[in-house]
């Protein structure tokens, strides 16, 4: 049985988040929090604290054991935009898109 978390609106955008990601899809949460313990990035901390939250869904909900549980599925879709503008030259402005994405997480035993 699959066992789901989500963390929403997470101020990073999900081009920088699936980088991440794709390092630990389809490895045990033991080992994909591990890797992540190792990488600088902020998104790698966020994927984190998602996976250890799917993790304790599983151990408290359905009574899984943390030892065999593996990521079964994860992606990352697009939060809302945040709109704002820079002053440009002559009066004129551009776009600052401000992105935020989704964190979705999917554990199972093996």
């Amino acid at each position: 049985m699959r066992v789901k978390a989500v963390a929403k609106d997470v101020g990073i955008s999900p081009r920088k988040i699936r980088l991440v990601i794709d390092m630990v899809r389809g490895k045990k949460v033991d080992d994909a929090l591990t890797v992540l313990n190792f990488l600088t990035t902020p998104s790698a901390k966020a994927v984190a604290k998602v996976i250890k939250s799917a993790s304790a869904n599983a151990e408290n909900n359905l009574e899984m054991s943390s030892a065999d549980l593996r990521i079964a599925a994860i992606f990352a879709d697009q939060g809302r935009t945040l709109k704002r503008f820079r002053p440009k030259s002559r009066g004129r402005v551009s776009p600052i898109l401000k992105r935020s994405s989704h964190i979705t997480v999917l554990v199972e035993e093996e």
